[in-house]
């Protein structure tokens, strides 16, 4: 049976054939001799299927483990490729940063073919193919990242890289949509794709339409090349280059002219022409070369005006990118006012600051353009609408904290302090740019910790009694504004000049002008929570008549800083809460602002109204009103601020404990399941 066996599973057709008629016989001989004993087929066939069992087991036992073991190794090798891979992608990393592209893109293949589904391996190497000016094989490699994750930010964006240096605008825009889609909070770097595409594609579309004016033969464009062609001539003296440049400005009147300017090398006439570079770079200048600097500030100014392709080309310039600060700070007015005149050009529009951020090292332009304050003709107001104009950057603002403290704050104290002997107009919006600086936490609590900085605002409010023009109206209107912003933090310096502080305010208040008064009031409601002995002077000076007054009339903004200015005098000071009793017969003023769609002034309102009504009379005063309705809606109203309801129930609760007759209206509104459970916020006081 075991060589039958044998047989059956042998690899020889002949050897099976033989083996296969042997068993048949076998059978049939089986067959018959179990019918001649009168037996079933059931033992035939129990006894062939132990047979076949007996033989095949083995077989797929070993098969099984073949599998196993197959299995095994090629995780062991998929391990193995894995980690060369990633060896060799760190390669390629290092040889693209030291500029080794092709470097760089053998490694990366090398990577693929131990892993052809690294995605990282395909953008990498997409990346390098980019520097090396291979378009098409860059967007073939993210499309195949994409094949590896379809959620590859990465490959988008150099696909649409790639797309854009092809000419092909609506594939790269394309690319950066599905970045969007993939992942919105990539809005920045979305903007910033498309604004680039945009202006390639405008540069283009401009540079076409320039070289239809050349060939139509339209004389102001050829007198454009014709110009640069007489600037190029060598060895010439100042004069005629000076003259020669301001013929070029005068011939640039639109895009036209400032496109053809860039197509035939303007931007090199510094590089070209020693005699021109050497002048514009002189530290110090004769006449001549103050005429001819300012003469090529003009022609700047004129060719980057609305073209933000010849503003990027002029910026990264590395002449004029080094040029630039220090001609802000040459001590010649006329080089000062055309260099503040360029700049401006940059910093009006959100393309123009980006590129000033990116390419110039702002950290001291803060303190160079503070300093224009000093300047009595146009460079102050120029210097201030650059630094209003970067202040809407977050970057700035970020870069300024570097040398705040060290340089920015005590050039600012500077002025602040001598606010009668320099340009008003112009320090006041230094201020205004220091309070939009203050939006940023950081540098906020820096200033705020300035000692020097709050006696310099102090002295300038001690000084509005003797100069009260108007312009220094103007500076006293936006210190006060700084203080409000200062005011947000909370530290020792500010407990220690409190008093100081709502002292000078409280002066402010008989001012005639209203935005001023306003300005105090605010000032007041975020001085006085830091101070108890603030809070007692102010009361003593009759704060509380002063801002009731205020709120009879008042509009919301004054009303918001007023009636917090309350809340905080009458939250502990016993006189206060008398003075309001007798200031604002029957609570008219507060009733009003109850019903202000304000509700921070409602739930202050509501605030002052409780704390008032400790004084005897004061909850009888307000029989035969509307009160309890009133303050029942807003106890029972579903307000975002839940002081609204807490500070209303605990006003409505302390009416009726002071005059119970107040209950029976409450009664007759069903009120008094909201009055049981403001009595948790009553018992809490």
């Amino acid at each position: 049976l075991a060589n039958l066996v044998q047989g059956l599973n042998s690899s020889d057709p002949a050897v099976r054939e033989e083996a296969a008629a042997e068993a048949e016989k076998r059978l049939q001989d089986q067959d018959t001799s179990e019918e001649e004993e009168g037996r079933t087929t059931v033992n035939r066939t129990a006894i062939n299927t132990r047979v076949r069992g007996c033989s095949l087991w083995p077989q797929s036992y070993g098969f099984l483990a073949a599998l196993e073991r197959d299995a095994k190794e090629r995780a062991e090798r998929r391990k193995r490729n894995e980690h060369l891979a990633n060896a060799l992608k760190e390669k390629g990393n290092e040889a693209f940063r030291k500029g080794n592209y092709v470097g760089a893109i053998q490694r990366y293949t090398e990577g693929l073919e131990k892993r052809k589904d690294k995605q990282e391996l395909y953008t990498n190497r997409a990346q390098a193919y980019l520097k090396m000016h291979e378009y098409e094989k860059a967007i073939g490699d993210c499309e195949w990242a994409l094949k590896c994750n379809e959620k590859c930010i990465k490959a988008y964006f150099l696909m649409g890289k790639a797309h854009l240096a092809l000419k092909h605008y609506s594939e790269s825009r394309q690319c950066y949509e599905k970045i969007l889609k993939i992942d919105p909070q990539k809005e920045s770097l979305f903007k910033d794709c498309m604004n680039e595409v945009h202006l390639e594609e405008k540069r283009m579309k401009d540079e076409e339409s320039a070289m239809k004016e050349v060939q139509c033969g339209n004389l102001t464009a050829l007198s454009i090349k014709e110009l640069l062609q007489k600037l190029d001539r060598p060895d010439q003296n100042i004069l005629y280059y000076t003259g020669g440049i301001r013929l070029l400005t005068g011939a640039v009147k639109d895009c036209t002219e400032q496109t053809l300017f860039r197509t035939n090398n303007g931007f090199s006439i510094l590089n070209d022409n020693e005699i021109v570079r050497r002048c514009f770079c002189a530290e110090r200048k004769n006449t001549a070369e103050v005429d001819l600097s300012v003469s090529l500030l003009l022609l700047w100014q004129a060719v980057c005006a609305g073209n933000e392709e010849n503003q990027r080309l002029l910026l990264t310039h590395s002449d004029v990118n080094a040029q630039l600060p220090k001609l802000l700070s040459s001590g010649i007015s006329e080089i000062q006012r055309e260099t503040l005149a360029l700049i401006s050009l940059y910093s009006e529009n959100e393309n123009g600051r980006r590129l000033l951020i990116r390419h110039q090292d702002l950290t001291k332009w803060l303190q160079m353009l503070m300093t224009f304050v000093h300047s009595t003709d146009a460079r102050a107001v120029s210097a201030m609408n650059i630094l209003s104009d970067l202040t809407e950057e977050e970057r700035f603002k970020t870069q300024c904290r570097v040398v705040l403290s060290t340089e920015v704050l005590p050039l600012f104290t500077q002025l602040l302090a001598s606010a009668k002997l320099v340009n008003q107009a112009a320090l006041a919006r230094c201020v205004g740019v220091m309070g939009n600086l203050c939006a940023d936490a950081a540098v906020r609590v820096q200033v705020a910790e300035s000692r020097a900085c709050w006696q310099a605002c102090l002295k300038l409010l001690d000084e509005h009694v003797d100069a009260s023009t108007p312009t220094y109206q103007e500076c006293l209107f936006a210190v006060l504004g700084l203080m409000m912003n200062l005011l947000l933090e909370s530290n020792g310096i500010i407990q220690f000049f409190a008093v100081d502080i709502s002292s000078r305010c409280m002066s402010l208040l008989g001012d005639k002008d209203g935005r001023i008064v306003t300005r105090a009031i605010g000032v007041l409601s975020r001085i006085l929570p830091a101070s108890s002995s603030a809070v007692e002077e102010a009361v003593k000076g009759g704060v509380v008549k002063k801002i009731t007054v205020f709120l009879k009339a008042g509009g919301e903004i004054t009303s918001n800083y007023g009636i917090r200015t309350l809340s905080i005098c009458t939250r502990s000071n016993r006189q206060a809460q008398e003075d309001l009793v007798k200031s604002d017969k029957r609570f008219s003023v507060l009733l009003k602002l109850l019903g202000s769609e304000n509700e921070m002034i409602v739930g202050n309102a509501a605030f002052c109204l409780g704390q008032c009504l400790v004084v005897p009379g004061a909850a009888t005063s307000l029989l035969n009103t509307n009160v309890v309705m009133t303050l029942l809606k807003h106890a029972g109203g579903d307000a975002t601020r839940t002081s609204v309801q807490e500070n209303a129930a605990i006003a409505l609760g302390k009416l009726c404990v002071a005059e119970p007759r107040h209950i029976i209206q409450l009664r007759e509104l069903n009120g008094l399941a909201i009055l049981n459970s403001s009595m948790k916020y009553v018992h809490s006081i």
